[in-house]
């Protein structure tokens, strides 16, 4: 029986409530355990998200995903990005920690509606959708527990590359506004994020960390149509890790040819193939 089991988190750190979920079919057997992680502006359950879950639960895994706990969502809200002023409080080090207190109630007996007997926790992957990606790619070079890692269109570097006249604009002010193309709204980021970066560095470092601390297997994938994260991220990805596998998906563009909302019932095809790469390669890792 096809299962959906939500289940709530508070963060360590701030306090704020965050919801997460699992999709898998209840057999009474381990699976391996896939937690994704949704991109900038993203939630769980954007567009296609809920139909990669099913697809990954009929592949035979634990999909579990997440709502980062400062990406604008409200437990019980409308479902959309809403708290604007959490999402400006938000940072790199807040969405680690998030993805590191999911890591943690998977791994401790009864701390989520999977019972034990359901996952296969020798086999625990992480995969990472846009900046999800990069944080995908951080967590995973910090936590053993991560058996192997998967990005789609991934970011290569946690700090933009903007010219230094808007950074101090930013500092001057405190806050930059970024518009959410698909509703209109501008969302705030407060200078603390930058602040936040440069006191964690070394956590934060992308190259740095994939080229030293990285040991697990990693797949890249990236569509070669790419209108947000430029395919040069992927290369750049692979040439850290020069033994990781890299699909450059044709014709496709950052979504994989998703939507929010999507009212379809099939994964987008460029999704699907995305999804069944992903799932090969995980099932290669023992």
């Amino acid at each position: 029986m096809l299962t959906h089991a939500s289940f709530l988190l508070s963060g360590a750190a701030h306090g704020r409530p965050f919801e997460a979920d699992a999709t898998y079919y209840a057999t009474g057997h381990p699976k391996p355990v896939l937690l994704f992680v949704h991109g900038f502006k993203g939630f769980k359950d954007w567009g296609h998200f809920p139909l990669l879950a099913d697809y990954f639960a009929e592949q035979g895994f634990v999909f579990v995903k997440l709502n980062l706990s400062h990406n604008g969502i409200v437990v019980g809200g409308t479902g959309d990005l809403e708290d604007l002023d959490a999402f400006g409080r938000n940072n790199f080090s807040i969405e680690l920690d998030d993805i590191g207190q999911v890591i943690d109630a998977l791994f401790t007996p009864g701390a989520t509606p999977v019972p034990a007997a359901e996952m296969d926790l020798q086999r625990f992957f992480l995969a990472g959708h846009s900046r999800g990606g990069g944080l995908a790619l951080l967590k995973a070079a910090e936590d053993p527990r991560v058996r192997a890692v998967a990005t789609w269109a991934a970011i290569a570097e946690v700090h933009p590359q903007w010219p230094q006249s808007v950074f101090d604009e930013w500092q001057r002010t405190g806050v930059l506004h970024v518009p959410n193309t698909r509703t209109g709204v501008e969302l705030p980021m407060h200078y603390q994020i930058v602040e936040n970066y440069h006191a964690n560095r070394p956590r934060l470092d992308i190259p740095h960390n994939v080229r030293r601390k990285l040991k697990q297997p990693l797949l890249i994938i990236h569509g070669d149509q790419d209108e947000t994260v430029s395919v040069d991220a992927a290369h750049k990805l692979h040439q850290l890790k020069p033994n990781a596998e890299l699909l450059l998906v044709p014709d496709a563009t950052h979504m994989f040819g998703g939507a929010h909302p999507w009212p379809e019932t099939e994964l987008p095809a460029p999704a699907r193939h995305v999804a069944e790469v992903t799932a090969a390669f995980f099932k290669r890792q023992k």
